[in-house]
């Protein structure tokens, strides 16, 4: 975020609509994932599926999975420290 209050305050805003927008998007993602995880076996998946779409959306699952499991350390950092 920029140094000055003005810069400050918007990147705040924008963080905050990040986060809503995050918050409507994700659970949609997580409904996809239910969806094949009930109607599919994982052997399934992996043999008809395609591996290069598979391996993207495994890569993304592990990415968003790092990047809240460090939201959550700072929290109950955060928390601990209150």
């Amino acid at each position: 975020m920029l140094n000055d209050e003005s810069g400050r305050q918007a990147g705040i805003a924008r963080l905050i609509s990040d986060l809503r927008t995050g918050k409507v998007e994700l659970p949609s993602a997580q409904s996809a994932a239910d969806r094949l995880r009930q109607q599919y076996s994982v052997a399934d998946i992996v043999s008809f599926g395609e591996p290069q779409a598979l391996k993207e959306a495994i890569a993304s699952a592990a990415a968003l999975s790092r990047f809240f499991t460090s939201i959550d350390e700072h929290m109950k950092k955060a928390e601990r420290q209150t």
